[in-house]
């Protein structure tokens, strides 16, 4: 049993890094924050976040650059 919880264990970690590493959890987060403030108001959509995500760093070069 130590042997599977330890690979289970290891496996999660995995998982959680490559989310943190590729953005992918940063909706999650946004999502988690916008209903804890108001849960009354509405949350954008994975797609509609990922757009306005790519929007606000076209907008400003500090945010990220992007060559092309």
């Amino acid at each position: 049993m130590t042997v599977v919880r330890g690979v289970r264990r290891s496996a999660d970690w995995i998982r959680w890094y490559v989310g943190e590493v590729s953005g992918e959890s940063g909706y999650d987060r946004y999502v988690a924050h916008a209903r804890s403030h108001d849960p009354g108001a509405k949350v954008m959509s994975r797609r509609e976040f990922e757009r306005s995500r790519m929007d606000a760093r076209e907008a400003d070069p500090r945010e990220g650059f992007r060559c092309c």
